[in-house]
Formats: structure tokens, C-alpha cells, sequence
């Protein structure tokens, strides 16, 4: 086609209107793509003349992984400021040390364990963790439910996500002294338990640090403030840190 004169082209032109089409541009455009694709082509076989790493080196160096955080109010910036909640701050520090990960915060105020293990496989298969940080139980306690579910609810959450090949940590909580002491040492043992049975990093008490409510919780004595989020950052980032690999 290539060696096709204008006259030729012109014939064809008025053959084809002659028939009720006009292919004469569409010849035109076919012979300008086989001349792109022959460049193309041979940009190509260049690339894999040149090896692999050539394509793939922009996605590779942009790949980044994911830190899932499933919480509860603790985590979910509750009575905060948006962007001032300790996992915003994760994110802030990831960035500043040139860590590859991302964060989504999956956390809700007011979420149990329960819930927590009925939204995790969803979450799982959407975002494909490498890290999955677990902060429940909080409400659990709370609200004085059995221990035993609790547990069975945390082992399984774990389980899920050992299974989609995310490391876990696990973020332990203590309930106020008024819950009874027998009830108040088992749930903080709890923790303890499960990090052991699990082989997964703990965090034993995230609000470690924070006993003086005055200054580090907001009026309702429950929430911290604003003031204490880069403490429980520092509460969880040593534990954290020797999962970002």
C-alpha cells in the first residue's frame, strides 16, 4: 500500500464513490497508523531490548502500602478538630519520614468488637492491608459485656487478617477502677492473652501517660483531647514502627 501513487488513490477514491462509500481518507489514516505503529513497535521491542525494569519502574516506585486502622471513638477523631486525631497524625509522620504507607481510618465512634468482626472481611478485601491496627474493645468493657465474646471477637478479627497476610497490632485498653477490680484486671489481661496466643505486636494501654484528665480529656472525662493525640501516637509507634517494613 505504501507504494500506492496519488492516481491510484484517486481511482479507488472514485470507485469507492462510485459504490456509495468514501474510503479514500480511511486509506489515508491506515497507512499514517502503520507507519505510528512500526514507531511504536520498534520503541517496544527497544523497551524490552532494554529490560523490564524500563516499564515498570514508574509503578513500582510510586507502589505504596496500606496501614487499615479499625477503631472505635478513640481513633475516629471523636470531638476533635478534623486532621488532629492521632491517626492523622500517623499519617503526618509517615509522610515527614518517607515511609511508603498509607492510612485508612475505618474507625467509628461507638463500635464494638462485634461490629468491628462483621466490617473487617469487607475491609480487607477492598483495601488489602499490610498492617491492620485493631483499637476495639473500649466500648465492650464499657458496657460491661462478657469478656468471653470480646475475646472470641478480637482472636477472630486477627485471624482474618493474619489470613489476608497483614500484620496485626493490637491496641490494648484498661477500664476505670469503678467496673470492679476483678472485672477491670481481666480485661486489661485480655490483651496480654491475645498477643501472646497470636504471636502480634501490643500495644498494652494506649492512654498511657494520660492520668491527669484535667489537662488530657475532653469535658465528658471519657475522650481525650486534642492535646493528647501525639501522645497516643507515641503510645503506638514503637510497635508500630518494626511492622513497616
Amino acid at each position: 500500500m505504501q507504494d500506492q501513487s496519488e492516481e491510484e488513490l484517486r481511482s479507488t477514491e472514485r470507485a469507492f464513490r462510485f459504490a456509495g462509500f468514501s474510503a479514500f481518507n480511511t486509506i489515508r489514516a491506515t497507512r499514517r497508523f502503520c507507519a505510528l505503529f512500526c514507531h511504536s513497535a520498534r520503541g517496544l521491542v527497544l523497551a524490552a531490548l532494554l529490560g523490564p525494569g524500563l516499564l515498570a519502574s514508574g509503578s513500582a516506585h510510586s507502589a505504596t502500602k496500606t496501614v487499615l486502622v479499625l477503631g472505635d471513638s478513640l481513633s475516629a477523631e471523636y470531638g476533635l478538630p478534623r486532621g488532629t486525631g492521632w491517626v492523622s497524625l500517623l499519617e503526618k509522620q509517615l509522610r515527614a519520614e518517607k515511609i511508603s504507607f498509607s492510612v485508612v481510618n475505618a474507625s467509628i465512634s461507638g463500635e464494638t468488637t462485634a461490629g468491628g468482626k462483621t466490617r473487617l472481611p469487607a475491609l480487607l478485601e477492598q483495601h488489602k492491608p499490610a498492617i491492620v491496627i485493631l483499637e476495639l474493645g473500649g466500648n465492650d468493657g464499657l458496657r460491661g459485656l462478657s469478656l468471653a465474646a470480646t475475646q472470641s471477637n478480637l482472636r477472630e478479627m486477627i485471624t482474618a487478617s493474619t489470613a489476608s497476610s497483614a500484620r496485626v497490632l493490637l491496641v490494648g485498653m484498661r477500664l476505670p477502677p469503678n467496673y470492679g477490680v476483678d472485672y477491670s484486671k481481666r480485661f486489661a489481661a485480655m490483651y496480654q492473652g491475645l498477643g501472646r496466643e497470636k504471636s502480634v505486636k501490643l500495644v498494652p494501654f494506649m492512654l498511657e501517660g494520660l492520668e491527669d484528665t484535667e489537662q488530657y480529656f475532653q469535658p465528658d472525662r471519657i475522650h481525650p483531647n486534642q492535646k493528647a493525640q501525639p501522645i497516643m501516637l507515641d503510645n503506638v509507634w514503637p510497635a508500630l514502627r518494626t511492622l513497616l517494613k
